[in-house]
């Protein structure tokens, strides 16, 4: 339930359940007490309004009655003496809380209510009061009780009155008052229980709930998960916390992992950086003291110093480039370059490499020699560099081999590296473009590795608008594709 519909609900229940309940709590307080003076007075009551008016209300409510008996007295007061006459006026009082007494001389003569009648007739108006009276009646205030006078003469000259005595007892009692008071009370009280607790189990101890998985977060718990169930926008709170949860988990376990990679990176560079640095100081320590002394060991020592600078130069290349990924700030400069003229220089470059390392270089061209594409020549040449470099580094042949085709795609361009080293077991082959990945022969090898030149040149193709993907065989060799989109005049004109 809706945190709006379960607010209406507590307001209209807050209004309407105490006026319910104390609406029953009167009725029925009500009826015990009406009960209660029935059975005191031996007269029949029939309304709340007959305990709650004034004496003034109870005299209208016998006036006709009285009014009637009056006339009786002035025409035929013979009728008085009548049983039947005077039972009919007797149920006629009942449902006004009043009854009938007929008094004639000291005694009584008829009466519809005997035990009330006794406690009250000593203390009657005598016979010739009604004058005095003029109608108005007696209000007994120790009785509460009212009471109207007619005079008249038996048939035997025997001196008769006739009262209609009238109970006035208002039903807003001290004791009806503290009734309702402590009524009223236990209705309130049960009320916000209720409510309390409808409330604490929809709301609160959600929100508990929620405040302490909150709390497991904060501790670096991330598997807490939250088991107690609820509904509307507590609901959404629940699933947006589930779904924190696991991408906080998610992002500590990728933490974690990153961690232990980037001290394994730590690693494998100082590897990297330890074996050129120690031959440029071998080498620079031959020149000192003088193994260089002919002309022909000074160049071959000062060509491989500056090869092991150039490998150095590559790995921090590598790191700066690497710094760059994930904030995706490595530099681009992009233009148009024509590709046969392009890689026919790249291939040059690599060529001259590869052969002093005895590695024989095919290159093939077939695509047209107006092919254009848009890239930058620079972060593409480190994409060559990189993948043929891996290829050197695990070329496990006497007589290495490096092929590379550039093949027409239509719409685009494929440049394809292959080689024909140990290449990559079926396992390993989806993972070698990911950050930090060595296949398990090249953690074995001495040839070491940083693990980031694949995922560089992933990110460069990609950035370019391109993909790549790799195909190996073990001791046979690996191919790696990559593709990118021609450059056509029409589509800018367009």
């Amino acid at each position: 339930m809706k945190l709006k519909t379960r607010l209406l609900v507590t307001f209209l229940t807050i209004i309407l359940l105490p006026v319910v309940l104390s609406g029953i709590a009167f009725a029925g307080i009500g009826l015990t007490l009406i009960r209660a003076q029935s059975d005191n007075l031996d007269m029949k009551i029939a309304d709340y309004f007959m305990f709650s008016d004034s004496a003034q209300t109870y005299s209208k409510a016998t006036e006709e009655i009285f009014t009637s008996l009056q006339q009786q007295a002035d025409l035929n007061a013979a009728n008085f003496e009548s049983e039947q006459f005077l039972e009919e006026v007797g149920r006629s009082l009942e449902g006004k809380s009043s009854y009938l007494l007929v008094r004639k001389n000291s005694d009584i003569y008829y009466t519809n209510n005997p035990k009330a009648a006794e406690r009250i007739f000593d203390i009657l108006p005598e016979y010739g009061d009604e004058t005095e009276n003029s109608g108005m009646g007696y209000f007994y205030d120790d009785l509460q009780k009212l009471v109207k006078q007619i005079d008249f003469s038996f048939q035997d000259g025997s001196q008769g009155s006739v009262f209609v005595i009238t109970k006035i007892n208002s039903i807003i009692s001290r004791s009806f008052l503290m009734d309702m008071f402590i009524a009223i009370v236990l209705i309130l009280v049960f009320t916000s229980i209720m409510l309390t607790r409808w409330i604490h189990k929809g709301v609160f101890k959600p929100i508990e709930e929620l405040n302490l998985a909150m709390q497991q977060i904060a501790d670096g718990n991330f598997d807490y998960v939250l088991t107690a169930k609820c509904d509307g926008e507590l609901e959404e709170n629940y699933k947006n916390y589930e779904e924190m949860r696991l991408r906080l988990k998610e992002s500590a376990e990728e933490k974690i992992q990153n961690d232990r990679k980037n001290r394994e990176l730590i690693s494998n560079i100082s590897h990297d950086l330890k074996t050129p640095i120690t031959a440029i100081k071998g080498y620079v320590e031959g020149i000192m003291d003088g193994v260089a002394d002919t002309p022909e060991k000074m160049e071959k020592y000062i060509k491989t110093i500056y090869n092991k600078a150039n490998d150095m130069d590559r790995l921090i290349n590598e790191l700066t480039i690497y710094s760059g990924i994930d904030s995706n700030r490595i530099p681009y400069n992009f233009h148009k370059i024509n590709v046969s003229d392009y890689f026919g220089d790249c291939i040059e470059d690599v060529g001259l490499d590869l052969e002093s390392k005895n590695i024989e270089l095919n290159y093939s061209n077939l695509v047209t020699a107006d092919t254009m594409i848009i890239a930058d020549p620079e972060q593409l040449k480190r994409v060559i560099n990189n993948i043929v470099g891996n290829s050197v580094k695990y070329m496990d042949k006497k007589k290495g081999m490096i092929d590379i085709r550039i093949l027409d795609e239509i719409d685009s361009i494929r440049v394809e590296i292959e080689d024909n080293g140990k290449g990559i077991s079926a396992k390993d082959l989806p993972n070698i473009f990911e950050r930090f990945f060595r296949t398990d022969a090249s953690r074995n090898s001495s040839k070491g590795g940083s693990g980031i030149g694949l995922s560089i040149v992933k990110k460069i193709i990609e950035d370019h608008g391109g993909y790549i993907w790799a195909t190996s065989r073990e001791n046979e060799g690996t191919c790696l594709h990559f593709v990118i989109r021609k450059y056509r005049e029409a589509e800018t004109n367009e």
